[in-house]
């Protein structure tokens, strides 16, 4: 009894796991399990709409122990509102097998034969999560391969209901890319006097924003309409890529005051350039392995969260040179004679962290709360609230940092720079 109880405990565990972490899209997928005797392996969700459809097709299925009772070995389709109450169930009758209970949507048992060819049709429109369990305890291998879809004026739409506008969406915020490049191109050709290389840098960001924008939205279509990428997943993966490691390293230039305030970084903010980028490269790179291997993966959820919290340490590092120049800003407005222009610059930098901590808050850990607690109908909210703000914190940087010749942050009359000069002395408050 107490071992089913703890198994049954495990597979609670389990469930939650896969309904509070976002998955990847149940486009058509190929897996492969190897020697696996996990009780419960889970493979996709999905938002169905009435006359969806789930098909898997099972392969070279292999048990380790030939006598084992196949029958106890199975495929099953639920709802997650569903499966916590009747793992409940089971658990007070002293069961440990969720293909006993008859609210389990069971497809078939590896008993029927060796290779499966399987499509159920889902008259009830939700989400569900498909499983297979395995209730021997032994070593299972075999080539699965999974498909899930609404049918829609009688084409398959390979995208989950709530999903399914993600290509408009993305295209949408392609072509805003696009014209903020433009903003930007005019503003730096008018003011070509103040032009540094941190606005070209600047400039570039965006441009990878909008590649990877309209990729992203290619990839979303051709799943949406064949279940597979065709190669835009590749393009989108690249362009994601180059758009982080330039993200940071421009968060990290402007918090140093590089091109604007000195033409050189100091050593400890070149180590944090080198120390952030490769664990950004190896964070997102691995994050990205394991996202397309899809749930079914041994400690998928584990690493999944493992990367996560390495993209957030990442993130919190840039802080230190907005810190160190915030703190350098302060020593040089109680000291220089032009403190009002210093004391103009620590203004500027102090707006620039807080906005900076509120982009990483909100996109890292606003992001995920907004998927898992939306209905699964409207889960294209998280990502347009997501994207929301990489636009607006581009809007923001671009203002505040843009190439002006009389910047008010940088030119002040004397009235100014008297007035700032007395308050520079009282100039305390500010806590990091």
């Amino acid at each position: 009894m107490a071992a089913t109880s703890g198994l049954l405990r495990a597979l609670v565990v389990m469930v939650l796991a896969v309904a509070l972490f976002p998955v990847a899209f149940a486009e058509i997928k190929h897996l492969s399990i190897k020697n696996d005797a996990r009780p419960i392996i889970p493979f996709e969700t999905f938002g169905f709409s009435i006359g969806g459809e789930v098909s898997v097709i099972v392969s070279e299925v292999e048990v380790k122990e030939p006598g084992a009772d196949r029958s106890r070995m199975g495929f099953f389709l639920s709802t997650m509102d569903d499966l916590v109450p009747v793992i409940a169930q089971l658990e007070a009758q002293g069961k440990n097998c969720l293909l006993d209970s008859a609210s389990m949507h069971t497809l078939f048992t590896l008993a029927e034969t060796d290779k499966f060819n399987y499509t159920h049709q889902v008259f009830q429109s939700n989400e569900y999560s498909l499983f297979f369990e395995n209730c021997v305890k032994t070593e299972v291998s075999m080539e699965v391969v999974t498909s899930m879809y609404n049918v829609e004026n009688g084409f398959r739409d390979f995208l989950p209901v709530g999903q399914t506008v993600l290509p408009r969406m993305y295209f949408l915020f392609f072509l805003i890319n696009v014209a903020l490049l433009g903003i930007w191109i005019y503003v730096c050709w008018a003011q070509k006097e103040s032009v540094h290389r941190i606005h070209l840098l600047m400039g570039l960001l965006v441009v990878l924003k909008a590649l990877n924008m309209i990729c992203e939205a290619e990839d979303k279509q051709y799943v949406k309409r064949t279940g597979e990428p065709h190669g835009w997943d590749v393009a989108y993966y690249i362009f994601n890529f180059l758009r982080g490691l330039l993200l940071f390293s421009v968060i990290v230039l402007i918090g140093t005051g590089w091109s604007f305030l000195k033409p050189f970084l100091q050593d400890k903010e070149k180590k944090v350039l080198m120390v952030i980028i490769p664990l950004q490269v190896f964070a997102n790179t691995a994050y990205i392995v394991y996202d397309e291997a899809g749930p079914s993966t041994k400690d998928f959820f584990t690493w999944k969260q493992v990367f996560l919290l390495l993209d957030i340490i990442c993130c919190c590092a840039v802080l230190f040179p907005i810190v160190w120049s915030i703190k350098h800003l302060r020593e040089a407005a109680r000291t220089d004679g032009k403190a009002a222009r210093n004391l103009a610059k620590l203004t500027l930098f102090r707006q620039f962290y807080i906005v900076v901590v509120s982009y990483i808050y909100f996109t890292r850990i606003v992001v995920f709360a907004l998927f898992t607690v939306t209905v699964y109908r409207y889960r294209w909210t998280s990502k347009f609230a997501e994207e929301a703000a990489n636009l607006a914190f581009y809007i923001y940087t671009g203002y505040k940092f843009r190439p002006v010749v009389h910047n008010p942050y940088f030119v002040l009359d004397d009235d100014e720079e008297e007035a700032a000069a007395h308050e520079a002395l009282k100039d305390d408050e500010f806590d990091l």
